[in-house]
């Protein structure tokens, strides 16, 4: 059996996140969608920017929106078999390692991301993003298996730090190439970020050697009776369901949460590109400002923390944090200067850490704690996350599609936030004296 709280074990587990936080930042957030947007621009503010995909025509944004869509929901339905496989088999590296690769060849093919090649590099976008997301579902099972209870927080963290540190230096190498070519003579001014793109791949794939060498094979806790790995992981889904819906404060809150969660990953995976798109803000700038709004987001959540902690409890804080989200929203659809912009990313840079992580922790308090099955719940809380992504996305580019600006998408968002803050009011009122201790 492992042996929990090694030190060499644990660093190695968090280099996991060191090698994979690469494709959350320059991917997800910066370089890649300020590329997508120039490329498939017609370079002209007149008139809307279409592009053809599996002899379908559609708003360029649209369709970035319509493949995070599209690669949640594959996300959303294998959760609960990977979260089965990590359970029930001790063979979950495999599988780990199985979508590393995915998600870093997927990264390396991108190199050739051309408007020519749109089709096979959307494709390889969503398996980029499948690579990423399901790998993390291996990689946090991991945690109970390696750390004891009370020092998970401390791991968890260091696990974010080493992302966090990660991710950092790989964007400052990418920005030498994106924003000096000349001083390696490049004269083609697509081969940086597709260059990039390979670089991310190649970090990711190197660097989770690290953990793939030291952590163990699978989980010391093997269940050997025979099940069906395909079903079993939405029985359990169903079985928290069945007792989820006894629970009224836990429903309204998951209500809440998957209300508020379209609107929240959904502005966190389309800023880059309403920058790029209805302010024409320059690509270094765009970058520098979502790479501010990563720093920020520490400190945020640092506040959130304290304040629910020591001032006004978590429900009362979400409803806050919200609040500002919905001004945050109705503020995005009117600004019109980069100034604007860079006022409004700081302000969603506070609320955006501190809002996944007072949640992920209002929920675990939420749970009842004489339930030995917390995994499951999670998972459920997971599944739920990534449905309202998949709602998210698909709506912003719809209803962008459907009205020819993004704008009226982020009042939809709006709209998200105010059911969700509906939900987080409706739960004050039914809230137990047993979990009273997050509401002050």
């Amino acid at each position: 059996m492992q042996q929990k709280n090694d030190k060499k074990v644990i660093r190695s587990w968090a280099f996991f996140d060191w090698a994979n936080s690469a494709y959350n930042l320059v991917i997800t957030s910066t370089i890649f969608p300020a590329y997508y947007t120039i490329i498939t621009s017609d370079k002209n503010d007149n008139t809307i920017d279409y592009v053809t995909f599996l002899g379908r025509k559609f708003v360029n944004s649209a369709l970035y929106s319509y493949a995070m869509a599209f690669a949640f929901l594959v996300i959303a339905i294998i959760s609960p078999i990977l979260s089965s496989i990590a359970d029930t088999r001790g063979n979950k590296k495999i599988f780990m390692q199985m979508f590393t690769y995915i998600g870093s060849l997927a990264c390396c093919g991108l190199f050739y991301f051309k408007l020519e090649t749109l089709e096979i590099s959307v494709v390889l976008f969503v398996l980029a993003a499948i690579g990423f997301w399901g790998s993390l579902v291996f990689y946090n099972s991991y945690l109970p298996e390696i750390a004891t209870i009370d020092e998970q927080d401390k791991v968890s963290a260091k696990g974010f730090t080493y992302g966090y540190i990660g991710s950092i230096i790989l964007q400052l190498i990418c920005f030498v190439f994106v924003f000096r070519p000349d001083l390696f003579g490049i004269t083609d001014h697509s081969i940086p970020p597709r260059l990039s793109f390979f670089m991310v791949g190649i970090w990711w794939m190197v660097f989770a050697q690290i953990p793939f060498k030291n952590l163990p094979k699978g989980s010391p806790n093997f269940k050997s009776e025979k099940q069906n790995v395909m079903t079993s992981g939405f029985k359990e889904l169903k079985k928290v369901w069945g007792q989820v819906k006894q629970m009224a404060y836990l429903k309204r809150f998951l209500f809440a949460f998957f209300f508020y969660s379209m609107g929240v990953q959904t502005v966190m995976l389309v800023a880059t590109i309403f920058g790029e798109k209805e302010l024409h803000l320059p690509t270094s700038k765009l970058i520098a400002t979502i790479l501010l709004l990563q720093i920020v987001a520490i400190p945020g959540a640092m506040l959130m923390s304290y304040l629910s902690t020591k001032k006004y409890g978590n429900v009362n804080v979400l409803i806050g944090v919200v609040l500002i989200w919905i001004g945050a929203c109705i503020a995005a659809y009117f600004i019109h200067t980069e100034y604007q912009f860079y006022a409004l990313a700081a302000v969603i840079g506070l609320i955006m850490g501190g809002i996944q992580s007072l949640s992920r922790s209002t929920y675990s308090k939420f749970l009842p704690q004489e339930s030995p099955d917390h995994t499951s719940f999670f998972s459920f809380y997971d599944v739920t996350e990534k449905v309202a992504l998949v709602f998210g996305m698909f709506s912003f580019g719809y209803i962008e599609e459907l009205s020819g600006s993004m704008r009226n998408s982020v009042i939809a968002l709006a709209i998200f936030f105010v059911l969700g803050l509906l939900f987080l009011l409706f739960l004050k009122k039914v809230q137990p004296k047993s979990v009273a201790v997050i509401e002050k």
